[in-house]
This record gives C-alpha cells, structure tokens and sequence, in this order.
C-alpha cells in the first residue's frame, strides 16, 4: 500500500512588489531603476518559496513620484488590492520606496495590520510579521525621514546662496532671456517685446491697453498665447530685466546682462505704485459683485440654468442663485429653488479639493494635460483652498470649471484641462521670478 505524505504543507502567500523612483529621468531606458526594484523582489521572493511565498503578476510601479506623500497612483492601486484581500505580503526593495514620512508609514502600517497585510524589505531584512521587524521598520523609517528633510534643507540653502551670488538658480527662463551654459543671455527678439512692454506702460498706465496693442499687432508669448493684465504685470515686476535676482523678499545683484534701462523701470514703478492700491481696491469691490459660476451652473433636476441675482437688505449685497425654468412656471417643482451664492461656490471649492487629492484623477489629468502628477499635487492641494482669498479661488474656479450640475443631494464637475495648463504656466513664470 502507498504511503501519503502527512507533512504539513505552507499556506500560500500572495506577495506584491511594489517599486517607486523618484525622477523620471532613465525610466526610458530597456532595464530602468524600476525593473531592477522589481528582479531583485522576485529572486527574494523565490528564496521564501518554502515559506509558500508567490509572485503576484501585477505590477505596482511609480516612476517619478516623490515618497514624500501617499499621492500616487500605483500605491493608491496596491493599497486597494490590499483591502480586496488579494495581497498578504508587500515585498519592496528598500523601507523608503513605499514612504519617507513617519506619519504616513504609521496610518499605513495600521491598515496593513487591519488588512492582515505584511511587509518585507529585500535589503533591510525588515518584515512586520514579527515584533522585531516593526521595531526595526520604526527605526529606519525616522532616518528615511530625517534623510529627506536634510536633503530639502540643502536644495534650498544651495539655491538661496546661488541667487545671493546673482547666479540663475534654475525654474523658467523670462521672456527676454534665453539660457546658455547656465547664465541667462539677452534674446535681442524677445527682449525688445518686454521693452515695448516698459514703454508703453509708462505712457498709458493700463495693462490691459498694453496687453490689447500687443495682441492686435499680433504680439504672442513664449508660448504662443495672447497677452493679458497678469502676464504684463508679471513681466514688469520682474527684477530680472533690470539686472537683478529676487530671492524670498530680498534684491541681489545679478551677473546678467539687463535689458530695461533702470530710468524706465523707476519710472513704470512709480505709476505701479501709486494705481496699485486704488486698482486692488476697486477691482475687488467689482469681483464680489461678479459670480465665476455664471453660465456654468445648471440644476440637475430639470436641466435649467441656475441663474445669478443678488438682493440687497440694510446696506448689504446678498447673492443667490435660481433655477431659471423653475422660476418661469406658474408653480414651483424644481427641489432648487434658491440657493446661497457662497454655499454653491463652497461646495464646488471642496469639491475641487477632494478631486486634485485622488490619485486616479491626478494621473488622468497628468496624462491629457502632460503635467506631472507631482506638480499638480502641491498646487491644487486642500491648504490652497482654506489660504486662497476670496478673489483667488473665484479665478481658480473660472479656470479650472467646465460645467457644474448641482442636485438636491451632490454637485458634479466637469474639469477644463486647458484652464490647468493655464495656471501651471503662470505658476512657472512666477517662480522665474524668484
């Protein structure tokens, strides 16, 4: 009679390679830094085939994102899985591809333990299965975050202490200047625009009318869009074209050649100075005033406009918003019949909020607007919203709203990626500026 084998056999281990890089530079390359991640995962994870230790076959890669935050696409596609009970072990190659940030790793450690989800680093001989593994992840996980911020620290001590030199630090070239060997060189072209640009104002005082000549006579900008109020105040607050380099609210010598006289700068200056107050203020006044939902709001019920009126009651200006059609019927059906101007814009605002903090939107919005998931993090990110004043977040919404259909019960919001390409441009010029 054959004998069966009684020997206890190993449960099997579903394991999940996760790999992360940083920067996008050599993930073109046949075998990049992510393919190394993952080979030397799956010989470790063949070494472990006697505990019952499998390679899953999907692939979980995030090539040129920061560990700095959870806000990437592949981590937020793993961390699904693992709810879903499709994965038992998290295998990386080193603690700091999954996070750099001791609190991150803590609300991800307590979802691991809540998904009964272990985590094994190849290099570092770390697994959480054990007492001594949690132990040693904590450990190493404070250094990979002490690491990241020295490292931030000597960036911004190296730029500050370049632009102190008057050298150019990086970020966008002004138009003007183009770059060469690192040094900013005059571009005689462009450079004869942003004089134009100088001299025009100094006899007008009105952007606008400065923005206006130059589209008409067919004036583009380096990137081949028209002219504007805030593109022509940006280039004439711009130290550079004097010589110069602005650096956190100080002014430094630069090596570079200017292209505006100093005469013409002060000159422009002085009017800046003495209409800026003035223009803020009644440009303000006129925006409370103006809805940036106007023509974008519809009520998802009956498919009608929501129309934007205001109400004034002791002195004060209310704004509200009414469907249209539902006004029009001898009796009210609609569920909206008015609602608060400020609630519908706050609802939309949290709303834009909470779509920029999925990773999935971000990595559909990264690819139809080819900017990088790590530089639309930061900019759209929930503290923009709670600093922004009330004029700021009425023009991110103009730029950043196609449509929005409010219900009695949601908000929906259809985006304009052309309005994000919009505000990452001019965020770019800015910080040329600095």
């Amino acid at each position: 009679m054959k004998k069966t084998d009684t020997r206890d056999t190993q449960p099997v281990k579903r394991c999940a390679i996760y790999t992360r890089k940083s920067v996008e530079e050599g993930l073109d390359m046949e075998f990049n830094s992510l393919d190394a991640q993952r080979e030397a995962g799956e010989n470790y994870i063949l070494s472990q085939k006697s505990k019952g230790w499998v390679c899953l076959p999907n692939r979980y890669d995030d090539g040129g994102f920061s560990g700095g935050n959870l806000n990437r696409p592949a981590l937020a596609r793993l961390l699904a899985d693992c709810e879903a009970g499709l994965v038992d072990v998290i295998v990386v190659y080193k603690i700091d591809r999954l996070s750099r940030s001791i609190c991150d790793f803590a609300d991800l450690t307590k979802k691991f333990d809540s998904w009964n989800v272990s985590f094994c680093s190849v290099t570092q001989d770390i697994n959480t299965a054990t007492s001594s593994g949690r132990m040693m992840l904590n450990i190493l996980v404070t250094f990979a975050q002490y690491e990241r911020e020295i490292i931030g620290e000597r960036i911004r001590d190296k730029m500050e202490a370049t632009r102190k030199k008057g050298l150019w630090a990086g970020g966008c070239v002004a138009i003007g200047y183009r770059l060469e060997d690192h040094k900013l060189i005059p571009n005689p072209e462009e450079a004869e625009i942003v004089r134009r640009i100088f001299r025009r104002y100094a006899e007008c005082q009105s952007g606008k009318q400065v923005a206006m000549e130059l589209n008409r006579r067919g004036v583009k900008t380096r990137t081949g869009r028209e002219w504007n109020k805030p593109r022509i105040y940006r280039v004439l607050n711009n130290y550079a074209y004097i010589g110069k380099i602005q650096y956190k609210g100080n002014i430094y010598d630069g090596t570079h050649e200017a292209i505006v006289p100093q005469e013409l700068w002060d000159r422009v200056h002085e009017y800046l100075g003495d209409g800026a107050t003035r223009e803020k203020t009644d440009r303000t006044s006129h925006e409370e005033n103006i809805s940036p939902l106007k023509g974008l709001l519809k009520c998802g019920h009956c498919g009608g406009p929501l129309m934007h009126y205001t109400k004034r009651k002791k002195g004060a200006v209310y704004s509200y918003y009414r469907c249209l059609r539902d006004s029009k019927r001898a009796e009210s059906v609609c569920p909206i019949k008015e609602i608060a101007a400020p609630v519908v814009e706050k609802l939309v605002c949290e709303r834009l909020s909470a779509i920029f903090r999925s990773p999935q939107v971000l990595a559909a919005l990264s690819e139809r607007t080819g900017v990088e998931c790590a530089v639309l993090m930061p900019v759209f990110d929930g503290d923009f919203w709670q600093e922004a004043t009330s004029a700021e977040r009425r023009r991110m919404i103009e730029l950043l709203v196609a449509e929005a259909v409010l219900y009695g019960d949601r908000l929906e919001l259809e985006l304009q990626c052309e309005g994000i390409k919009s505000i990452m441009e001019e965020i770019e010029n800015e910080s040329s500026q600095n």
